[in-house]
């Protein structure tokens, strides 16, 4: 009897343990994957990074396919890194010196955003605008998708109106804009939501009165929202708001639910009834 027991012990102890094993590997799938995407992200951003630093603000064009898919599609139709060089080359001939400064960057699967402020001095031609000798001060942001570490597509935003108010070519009697205020102070608030496809108008509404509430409230400066769907369709929500200082941060916080109270709404029970799962983190600026 005894080397039957013993067998057996032995045979109960392998599948024990070969279940642990087994439910210890399926437990650190998620966090693998988790890992693997905040890896991926952090490389897009260091090729984003590069890219300002060595092509933009280096100017060395010949580093473009390093970064350049060849199925990069330009504007103008025309594929690959030229495409992606051709209307920065033509930038650079007009500043010679222009400097690009990164603010903002974030990244998510397989895009980076990026915001940035350019300054250079206005030595050559542009487009139909002779050299001015001034100096230009922009800002704008960039969308970039990448695939196999290299960009495929870009989409780009600028402040067209406020780039020609600093060559002065504006026309006589045209509405000057109001010189822009710039700070880097301020606490940053950003919420990140994954939102299933069936509630995006319904979500995309009560952002949009959210919104309109906090900026009404003190201490407010600024706010921006980031758009994207993932594989299923579910949308990506991203919204950034720039507050004053934390204690004005906190007076906007008892404010909106003060709000809420008042209009019987609840938010927790919206994001638990449309599914919405969400992300919230505060941040100074360095």
């Amino acid at each position: 009897m005894k080397p039957i027991q013993t067998i057996l012990v032995l045979t109960l102890s392998i599948t024990a343990s070969h279940h642990a094993t087994a439910q210890t590997r399926t437990s650190s799938q998620p966090k693998n994957e988790m890992n693997m995407h905040m890896t991926t992200a952090r490389q897009h951003k260091q090729i984003i990074a590069a890219l300002y630093e060595k092509v933009l603000n280096g100017k060395d064009f010949s580093l473009l396919p390093a970064f350049i898919s060849p199925d990069y599609t330009g504007e103008n139709g025309s594929q690959g890194p030229a495409a992606f060089g051709e209307p920065l080359q033509a930038l650079i001939k007009a500043l010679p010196d222009i400097h690009y400064h990164i603010t903002e960057m974030i990244a998510e699967d397989d895009k980076v955003l990026v915001r940035w402020k350019l300054q250079g001095t206005h030595l050559g031609p542009f487009q139909q605008y002779p050299p001015s000798g001034r100096t230009i001060s922009n800002e704008g942001m960039a969308t970039y998708q990448l695939k196999d570490g290299k960009i495929t597509a870009r989409h780009l935003q600028t402040d067209r109106l406020g780039f020609l108010q600093s060559l002065e070519v504006l026309p006589a009697g045209f509405p000057q804009l109001p010189a822009k205020q710039t700070s880097t102070h301020g606490i940053h608030f950003i919420d990140k939501f994954l939102v299933p496809a069936a509630a995006k108008e319904a979500f995309l509404e009560r952002v949009r009165i959210n919104r309109e509430m906090i900026r009404r409230l003190p201490g407010f400066i600024e706010d921006a929202a980031y758009a994207g769907t993932d594989a299923d369709n579910n949308l990506i929500f991203l919204t950034i708001a720039r507050w004053e200082n934390k204690e004005a941060l906190a007076a906007a916080k008892a404010a909106v639910q003060a709000t809420y109270q008042q209009e019987g709404f609840d938010m927790n029970a919206m994001m638990i009834k449309w599914g919405v799962r969400m992300e919230r983190e505060t941040y100074e600026r360095i």
